[in-house]
């Protein structure tokens, strides 16, 4: 079925609650395993139905923030959910203490019940109004952003489709693109500040209503950690400040080399990896999509009937048009069995990283579309990360496909880029956990510590006045993660570290590494990180060795890269 076909309707609210409890006291009062799992599995096909419907009431409004129906539809669900997490909670409380829980682990394993454990951790009815208020000042950053419309020439912009500007090779153009995003964000930083106190102070508030020191605990339930702690997340940024980031600075530094430019750079010049311009994808959105499905044929049949399943259902949206939500993901529609790629291309090299990038997510959920429990289908959000970072590697045996004449400078860039984002996205998570060990920070005391970490963590960073909203401190408000997923961002850090252990691969025997990445992705989310790792015979990012061989490796590929005759 097109994704344009399957019908969308709001579930009552009454009805699903009553379903629920009914679902929950049966479950309770089961007599035997066989009763117990058959509830368990109508549970299950329950929630794909409301599942379902979020997702595609979700989607079409992050399409076109400016549809009536599906504003509409979004305010909903931004109450709805908090308010039947509390009927969920009791369903899990049920399973937690069945007497047939042991039953369940031995058919299903006891990652269920570990994640169980962790989601009661983070969840009371107490927190549902700061739950539902929290939803609603998400979906406004959102909107706000959405809504921009930027003045640039002779023309208006959204934030994505000015991107393509903020890496044109002339100078001038490049920095009047990069002078016009901060200033819209300038314009209205009065809100974006306000939405963000408020959002930080919910947090902290629904931490302490849970007994906890604030929010950070919480935060880390609320992602679901069940693997690691903040220490080790503690030590994983002590390795990025040791090994990752005098090696970034060196590829920066070799940056300002090739431009003619000044260490340290300006935020404008930092955007630019090559004089002649950085690598673009040879043609059209269409073309690149054609490319997509040329690399996935070739890659293997798995991946090759999972794209051809993508483009004949209409299951990426990718043009970046007016109304449109920032950004990029990927999400699964568990009713249809199928993923769901949002994506804004812009004519840049992000363009085909969304064909790999969010394909890689798309690609393990189609893998692990049928199991049972549905919480398997996806692994910890850090594990997710390592399918879609690893499968941009991939995409490197298809570099003259996608970007034609420029394939030599995509590789470098990208390869670069992979290791100067580690830092900037430690720096992300290490900024929200200051955030909220002092959530009474004033606004222009958070600005300051973004600019104070930006030394420590992005010394190629000029911090000059030629741009305020950046050479501030307060370019941090333009990741929305910040605002709608606290910790989420140091996920994409440990699997970039992954990814660079498959890239490794990669070089040396590309089918082997496949097999890794298979043995990977099929386990779905039956296991944890780091045990879905060990039985892909892969390092974790946790050893500090895995940091200083990736480094290592990296460094030694771009030192002996061959840049002759690209300015």
């Amino acid at each position: 079925m097109k994704f344009s076909e399957m019908s969308y309707v709001r579930p009552d609210p009454e009805a699903v609650k009553q379903q629920l409890a009914g679902l929950t006291e049966r479950l309770k009062a089961a007599k035997s395993y066989d009763e117990a799992r058959a509830i368990f599995l109508e549970k299950e096909e329950a929630e794909k139905v409301v599942e379902t419907m979020g997702t595609l009431a979700s989607v079409r409004h992050s399409i076109d923030t400016r549809d009536a129906f599906y504003d509409g539809e979004s305010t909903f669900w931004d109450n709805f959910g908090p308010e039947v997490a509390e009927y969920e909670h009791a369903w899990t409380e049920a399973m937690l203490a069945s007497p047939f829980r042991r039953d369940f682990a031995a058919e299903y394993g006891d990652l269920m019940f570990v994640n169980a454990e962790i989601d009661q951790k983070a969840f009371s009815p107490e927190i549902i109004p700061e739950m539902q208020k929290e939803n609603e000042l998400v979906t406004e950053y959102e909107k706000l952003i959405a809504s921009a419309q930027i003045p640039f020439e002779d023309g208006v912009y959204t934030l994505s489709q000015l991107s393509p500007f903020k890496t044109d090779p002339d100078d001038a153009r490049r920095l009047a693109a990069w002078k016009a995003d901060g200033a819209w964000y300038k314009e209205h930083q009065e809100r974006l500040d306000a939405i963000y106190d408020e959002l930080t102070h919910l947090r902290d508030a629904m931490g302490k209503k849970l007994g906890y020191e604030g929010y950070t605990t919480l935060g880390y339930y609320r992602m679901g950690r069940n693997c690691y702690t903040k220490e080790d997340v503690e030590r994983f940024r002590a390795a990025v400040q040791k090994y990752l980031v005098p090696v970034a600075d060196s590829i920066m530094r070799e940056q300002a080399k090739r431009l003619g430019k000044e260490y340290p750079l300006s935020f404008a010049d930092a955007a630019l990896s090559f004089r002649s311009g950085n690598p673009r994808p040879a043609g059209t959105p269409d073309e690149i999509l054609l490319q997509g499905k040329k690399f996935y044929d070739a890659l293997s049949p798995e991946t090759s009937e999972f794209f051809r399943t993508m483009l004949d259902g209409e299951l990426l949206d990718v043009l970046s048009t007016e109304g449109k939500q920032g950004g990029g993901y990927c999400t699964g529609i568990p009713q249809y069995e199928v993923p769901f790629i949002f994506a804004n291309f812009n004519g840049t090299q992000h363009d085909v990283e969304v064909v790999t990038h969010e394909a890689g997510h798309a690609f393990a959920y189609w893998m692990n579309r049928k199991r049972v429990p549905l919480q398997y289908a996806w692994p910890s959000m850090e594990a997710c990360e390592v399918h879609s970072m690893s499968m941009e590697f991939f995409g490197w045996m298809n570099a003259d496909g996608f970007f034609g004449p420029d394939a030599k400078k995509f590789l470098y860039s990208h390869l670069a880029g992979a290791v100067t984002f580690i830092p900037y996205g430690t720096m992300v998570d290490h900024f929200q956990h200051l955030v909220y060990e002092k959530p009474d920070m004033t606004p222009k005391e958070r600005h300051a510590e973004w600019k104070r970490l930006l030394g420590i963590y992005m010394p190629w960073m000029k911090l000059d006045g030629e741009i305020p909203f950046y050479a501030e401190g307060e370019g941090w408000q333009r990741q929305s993660h910040i605002y709608a997923s606290p910790f989420y961002y140091i996920d994409y850090c440990l699997a970039q570290t992954v990814a660079l252990e498959f890239w490794a691969m990669i070089q040396k025997d590309e089918a082997d590494a496949w097999k890794h990445y298979m043995a990977y992705t099929k386990q779905g989310g039956s296991r944890t990180f780091v045990e879905l790792l060990k039985h892909a015979d892969l390092v974790t990012p946790f050893d500090e060795e895995c940091l200083k061989g990736v480094c290592k490796t990296a460094t030694e590929w771009l030192d002996a890269f061959d840049l002759t005759g690209i300015e």
